[in-house]
């Protein structure tokens, strides 16, 4: 039998000598019942312009989906998975069918770790990145960031802006300090390397870029500042906020010496189906100090119900995230290569290698940083009739406007843009299950702006 490839030409255009399957003689439609011919495209010409120039790099993503879905199978088999695992539990969640055991085991494994609590009791990411660093803080210990200014979400929780007395970091005594970003946007290499006081007691590096105009780190430069870190004070302990950094590469931040890492599961890892939940894996003993703080003391990673159906979702919303976000990354590829040829300022920049799922447009100006989201809006399959508009945002310090027309409330994963109502006035993309939609998206958008 002839063998075919996918190649990265216009999705509705197919070749005159296509394979074509036998079947049975049916009466051809006239033309005035063709609506869709097959030399016209939905995408406008600069994202068809755009995806044929980006065949080798969407190869490269289809390489790393295949390596990383490799390593998902290799975990579920390891545990032996089977549709008993999908009964979850109610109550307590003490009376289960493994279920819970066999997922943190094979979230364990695929990330490189020692140990993994993946729960639906997590709210966000941001509940459990707090879980882990009040694992191990304590009164008169310092928290060093190393990547610059967190998220914004984590600033009340850091106390770096008011909590208003509900129970930050700083409330508890413990310090904060941060080592700012070089000029070129990456790590201060030489300032790490004389950065630790003998009370620094955790060191946060948040992989992907939050709201900040800077680069995602890579897997390798985390390591390298691990080693920069250790080397100052072995007993440190190292955190790494993995949000949107999951698949992105073919290893995670525990293979190369983190002790802890976090993230959402409706971002990632979730794979698009995940309803709700986050994770925590690393170290044995400091998953298991996260755990006593997600639950109590005595209480740790043995209790907790999650319902059948959302067990069920998290395996499979597991399987299918190393193709969704190979999806994503090529989303993100399409964006920078459009953007940046309409003369807009792209991070990452087009072509270049990409560390998490978040593509960054600086637009310039409030006007068209709402126009922009009122566009993906729009071109959302759920609440495309709504207007997105900017408002506070519990957690955040400036306005905010969210474009999220998703299946999941907040998933970012599906397809989703937001950014803060300030200088330079970014756009942060997110997700989407599958480039195309980008593509549609795209055209949306260069008719608004």
């Amino acid at each position: 039998m002839k063998m075919w490839t996918l190649s990265c030409a216009t999705p509705v255009a197919y070749p005159a000598n296509s394979v074509r399957v036998s079947m049975p003689s049916v009466k051809a439609p006239s033309s005035s019942q063709i609506s869709f011919q097959h030399n016209e495209s939905p995408l406008v010409p600069e994202v068809v312009k755009a995806v044929d120039s980006l065949c080798s790099e969407f190869r490269a993503v289809d390489n790393l989906v295949a390596c990383n879905t490799s390593r998902v199978l290799k975990a579920f088999q390891n545990v032996r998975l089977g549709s008993h695992h999908f009964s979850g539990s109610t109550g307590y969640g003490h009376d289960e069918a493994g279920g819970r055991e066999a997922l943190d085991q094979a979230f364990a494994e695929i990330v490189g770790a020692e140990s993994a609590i993946v729960r639906s009791q997590f709210f966000s990411g941001t509940h459990a990145i707090t879980c882990a660093l009040f694992a191990f803080l304590r009164p008169g210990d310092e928290l060093l960031a190393v990547a610059g200014a967190p998220y914004d979400t984590l600033e009340e929780v850091i106390g770096k802006r008011d909590s208003n007395g509900l129970g930050s970091l700083k409330d508890f005594g413990v310090e904060y300090r941060e080592v700012p970003l070089a000029e070129d946007g990456g790590l201060d290499w030489d300032c790490l390397m004389h950065a630790l006081k003998p009370h620094t007691k955790c060191a946060l590096i948040q992989r992907s870029c939050g709201y900040s105009w800077r680069q995602s780190l890579s897997v390798n430069e985390i390591g390298r500042a691990i080693r920069i870190i250790k080397m100052q004070n072995p007993n440190c302990l190292v955190m790494v906020d993995n949000c949107y950094g999951e698949f992105v590469e073919s290893i995670e931040p525990p293979s190369v010496g983190a002790d802890l890492i976090a993230g959402s599961l409706i971002k990632n890892p979730g794979g698009t189906i995940a309803p709700c939940g986050g994770y925590i894996a690393g170290k044995k003993k400091w998953v298991e100090a996260a755990a006593a703080r997600l639950s109590a003391p005595g209480l740790g990673i043995d209790c907790g119900s999650t319902p059948g159906d959302v067990m069920r979702a998290y395996f499979q919303g597991l399987f299918l995230s190393p193709q969704m976000v190979g999806e994503a990354i090529k989303g993100t590829f399409l964006i920078a290569e459009v953007m940046a040829s309409k003369g807009y300022q792209v991070q990452p920049l087009p072509r270049a290698t990409r560390h998490d799922t978040v593509q960054a447009v600086q637009l310039g100006s409030r006007e068209l940083l709402l126009a922009f989201c009122e566009a993906v809006q729009r071109s959302s399959p759920v609440a495309s009739y709504t207007k997105p508009v900017a408002g506070s945002t519990p957690g955040y310090a400036s306005e905010v406007i969210f474009a999220d027309g998703t299946f999941i409330d907040g998933s970012t994963s599906e397809l989703s843009c937001d950014g803060p109502l300030r200088e330079p006035f970014a756009v942060y993309c997110q997700g989407g299950t599958h480039w195309t939609q980008w593509g549609l998206v795209l055209g949306e958008v260069l008719k608004h702006i």
